[in-house]
């Protein structure tokens, strides 16, 4: 596994995702501030129906990268050229599918942004805007997908990242200097633009012969590509029906208001999310070589690794978002924008649910078995909404409309549980690593089962206060020392994890005096006896036994 990479890739990602958190947020309060929660909630309904849209996307990032793995490795740069010409008139039929989609769903904007009242946006305008701000990435996603198959995630995350900093810095001048919605959307635009601009200069530096090639591709890897895509693209949709679906959903049948005050909440999340999951999803093109490289043996040891840490920052950041997202809402967005604490605990428990999913679908993208379970997600996302729009009528029904919006997200959980985390789990092992799933499954629900007991502990032991800011740190201590204690029992029962953990720091303390050796070594003139002692570190596999991990 190229460790190296896999680091840079992590480290860069990690520092502009928490960057982009900061931002996110300060926008989010400046729109509300400004313009009001209406426009925030037009903002949340936007983006749900363009995500909705990019389900013509198919899935072919995924698809790129897994087909190129293979002639990256073996120095094939022809097939690479024509893997690339091949997905770049993908992206700009794709592009353009979109963009004439969005263009018909015009005229059902009033009927789905239920509850808008404020006259001053023109909502198919501004619903444009947003359209031609995602439309243009489709441009130049092949290339970053070129990238990333390089496992040169680092570039593209500092070009992607930092277009998206680059936007939320204008969108902040906007909104304080102008207060304009349309002014706030064109600042996406131009901050893809320039993302553009950036990654042409720098893809044609580093793959100008790939990018300039015209070679076609032969009929083998054209059926192994259509294949994966075919495959991808019920991902895509089953992805698209229980994410997005919920929005518009929550829009159309309950309010945009009650959106807008429902994304603050989800915005802060998914920003945590995609926060944490950086710690894998930089790995799928690492993996995606270890694959094709090492043993299978190897590559499960990595896996039953990689869940169990998985399982230990979702304790961590999940808990902890629960303790403080009450108090987070109303510092950041304003008291009248909180949600009852049933709706943030439900929220909590499903993203807890859908992050457990990371490990599993990190290897299963990098493995090409997603084209094994290629209908479990149409199911899903079919479930979910039917599920979600009964759910909305029999909580509101029940428990009164305030819990309308905990039906939508029941429905999601339900999906998940009986669903992802059976199927996708049994792809994996079964055709990746051949062999049974039935102890990830018992491993699986009984970690799950004690997360959801840990969050109704925490929330029986939260404290009020008068003062926000106290509140909020306060509970935020007490969910780590939930968190450290869950964490402490997983690991103190998982040898395999001990084992691995073990090697590495035993690894990194070697390193450590080999560089304190080859100090005092240049000080008296030995350096040939130091740099000895970098043949002896011993590698963490070798630290521990076959069955670790």
């Amino acid at each position: 596994m190229d460790k190296k990479k896999s680091f840079l890739n992590i480290a860069v990602a990690m520092i502009f995702r928490v960057c982009i958190l900061v931002c996110t947020l300060v926008v989010r309060r400046f729109l509300i501030k400004y313009i009001g929660n209406e426009a925030n909630g037009l903002d949340s309904l936007y983006a749900s129906i363009i995500g909705f849209l990019s389900v013509a996307e198919l899935g072919i990032g995924t698809a790129i990268t897994f087909c190129m793995y293979k002639p990256i490795i073996a120095g094939n740069n022809e097939k690479v050229t024509a893997l690339y010409c091949l997905f770049k008139k993908l992206y700009l039929i794709i592009g353009l599918v979109i963009l004439v989609g969005g263009c018909a769903i015009l005229p059902l904007l009033p009927y789905l942004a239920r509850g808008y009242n404020a006259g001053n946006i023109n909502i198919y305008y501004t619903f444009v805007l947003m359209l031609i701000s995602v439309v243009l990435t489709y441009a130049f996603s092949a290339k970053i997908s070129l990238i990333n198959a390089y496992k040169n995630n680092y570039i593209s995350t500092a070009i992607q990242s930092g277009g998206h900093v680059l936007q939320y810095v204008l969108q902040i001048v906007v909104l304080v200097v102008t207060q304009s919605f349309v002014l706030y959307l064109w600042c996406r635009i131009i901050a893809v633009a320039l993302q553009w601009a950036v990654t042409e200069i720098i893809s044609r530096k580093k793959h100008g012969e790939i990018i300039n090639g015209r070679n076609k591709i032969d009929s083998e890897t054209k059926a192994e590509v259509v294949k994966n895509v075919k495959a991808m693209f019920m991902h895509k949709i089953g992805d698209v029906l229980v994410n997005t679906a919920d929005s518009i959903i929550i829009s159309a049948f309950i309010g945009v208001v009650i959106l807008g005050k429902y994304s603050n909440y989800t915005t802060i999340v998914v920003a945590m999310n995609s926060t944490i999951i950086l710690f894998f999803t930089p790995l799928t093109s690492i993996i995606g070589h270890m694959l094709i490289e090492e043993s299978s043996e190897t590559v499960q040891r990595y896996y039953k690794f990689i869940y169990v840490f998985n399982y230990i920052i979702g304790c961590i950041f999940y808990l902890g978002y629960y303790a403080v997202i009450d108090n987070l809402v109303t510092l950041c967005f304003g008291t009248e924008l909180e949600l009852g604490k049933t709706v943030s605990f439900i929220i909590t428990l499903n993203y807890f649910i859908q992050f457990m999913k990371s490990a599993t679908g990190l290897f299963r993208d990098s493995s090409g078995t997603f084209y094994n379970d290629r209908w479990k997600p149409l199911f899903e996302g079919i479930l979910n909404v039917g599920l979600s729009i009964g759910f909305v009528y029999l909580f509101g029904y029940l428990w009164g409309e305030d819990y309308a919006i905990v039906g939508v997200i029941v429905a999601t959980i339900i999906t998940n549980l009986t669903i992802c985390h059976i199927v996708e789990p049994y792809v994996l092992h079964k055709y990746a690593f051949h062999l049974s799933p039935k102890k990830y499954y018992i491993r699986n629900y009984i970690y799950i089962a004690i997360f959801a007991v840990a969050l109704v502990a925490l929330h029986f032991s939260m404290i009020t206060s008068g003062n926000q800011w106290v509140e909020m740190f306060a509970n935020g201590g007490i969910s780590l020392a939930f968190s450290f204690g869950i964490s402490a029992l997983v690991i103190l029962c998982d040898k395999n994890f001990r084992h691995y953990m073990m090697g590495f720091l035993r690894k990194l303390k070697n390193r450590g005096n080999t560089k304190q050796s080859i100090a005092v070594a240049e000080t008296v003139g030995d350096i040939e006896t130091a740099s000895n002692g970098l043949e002896e570190i011993p590698k963490a596999e070798d630290d521990l036994p076959q069955e670790s991990l």
